[in-house]
């Protein structure tokens, strides 16, 4: 059945930023799938709950409350992955973001901050689970960039900058890690997370962003989730080094922030 090859069966997974949005959804579609999951975000109650739908699909999760800016503590959780399930198959560097500001209100430390939480964390992870991954014959690795990664717009100079670097740090670590440890990414479009709540409570902004996007609607975390499915299967066992988008068919921002000419 083709279907099978979707499945990851007894396979152990770390998902990071997993208390809401793309990481909660991805985390519980793994655990559908078959996967047990450390979970890891600042805020415990959300990451119960996740736990609760990871429990209800009959697998075990293990949470892990953390500020994850932190490099020890990010590159912490492949270890209690293997402390806890016996082995390691499955990455994703979800945690990530930054907030737009216009030109020069983008200090050069602002870059570095960027920089550190977009691409640094997902780095610590990636080279503690490695050797981890390797002793089961390696698996999989998803990286949550952006389409921002590949588009320009105004006021998104430090999140499309780290994101186009995350974007190829995957190529790069795919042929690092290749052909035992497969890497991917996924340029996240335009999804209703609580990065957007501000957009999906006003109907002028949503629906400019729709209009603006060729597929007409906002994505959902699910569909994202998928996406990480298939990278972290044998149904994606022939993908490695590659940025997938799932953005709705983006060309182009499809939000403008209004900020003036200098």
């Amino acid at each position: 059945m083709i279907l099978d090859r979707f499945r990851v069966d007894g396979k152990a997974a770390v998902v990071t930023g997993s208390g809401r949005g793309i990481g909660a959804a991805t985390a519980i579609a793994l655990a559908e799938s078959g996967a047990d999951v450390v979970i890891s975000a600042r805020t415990e109650g959300d990451l119960t709950e996740v736990a609760g739908r990871i429990e209800q699909a009959g697998r075990r999760a293990v949470v892990v409350p953390a500020d994850l800016a932190d490099l020890d503590a990010v590159g912490h959780l492949a270890d209690v992955a293997r402390d806890s399930f016996g082995r390691l198959d499955i990455v994703v560097n979800n945690v990530g973001g930054t907030m737009p500001q216009a030109f020069l209100d983008t200090s050069p430390r602002d870059l570095e901050r960027a920089f550190h939480f977009n691409v640094s964390t997902a780095h610590a992870l990636l080279r503690a689970a490695a050797p981890i991954m390797l002793e089961n014959g390696g698996g999989a690795v998803v990286n949550i960039s952006s389409v921002m990664g590949r588009v320009a717009g105004r006021g998104f100079l430090a999140y499309g900058t780290a994101k186009a670097a995350l974007a190829h740090y995957t190529e790069l670590a795919a042929a690092d890690l290749a052909p035992t440890i497969r890497v991917n990414a996924i340029a996240v479009g335009s999804v209703a997370t609580s990065a957007l709540d501000i957009v999906m409570q006003s109907d002028e902004l949503r629906h400019t962003m729709e209009a603006a996007t060729p597929l007409g609607r906002i994505g959902d975390p699910e569909e994202i989730a998928a996406t990480v499915v298939f990278l972290s299967s044998l149904a994606g066992g022939y993908v490695t080094g590659k940025v997938i988008p799932v953005d709705g068919g983006l060309q182009a921002p499809n939000l403008d922030l209004g900020l003036p000419d200098l």
